[in-house]
């Protein structure tokens, strides 16, 4: 019998890794950094976005509430997007609902801290003036 769960032990531990290596080539396959509305933001992110087009959203949980928050939103493409960010914990802190300009080209990109002590679920959603208006976004807490 202990044989049997050692080779069902090591069948999982092979499929896992195949998997994650497929997740791994599957992330090398995306865009470079200067194709993104947004980079990545490392091992701090919470949320990242690299690049949408049209109206969207997020939702997620799991703040920190002894590291500082930010949010950051950027776009490209022309028109504008409006941005409206809820804590829902802390709907005293939200940032009011904001407008970015976006560019023909290269991405314009604003960042809003949102400071300490915010514990819980969050919310986004991006109106864009136009379905070509490309998107992207992050939430980090950058240890």
């Amino acid at each position: 019998m202990k044989q049997a769960h050692g080779r069902g032990r090591a069948a999982a531990i092979t499929a896992l890794t195949a998997a994650l290596t497929l997740t791994l080539a599957a992330g090398t396959a995306q865009a470079s950094p200067g194709d993104e509305i947004v980079g990545y933001p490392g091992p701090d992110g919470l949320i990242w976005i690299p690049e949408l087009a049209g109206s969207s959203g997020f939702v997620s949980g799991g703040l920190a509430p002894w590291l500082d928050t930010f949010i950051t939103f950027g776009c490209a493409g022309g028109g504008t997007i409006e941005v409206a960010f809820h804590l829902e914990n802390h709907p005293d802190r939200d940032p009011a609902p904001f407008t970015v300009d976006c560019p023909e080209s290269d991405p314009a990109r604003v960042t809003v801290p949102l400071g300490t002590g915010l514990r819980g679920g969050f919310q986004a959603s991006v109106t864009a003036s136009a379905p070509a208006t490309r998107w992207g976004a992050t939430v980090v807490q950058p240890e």
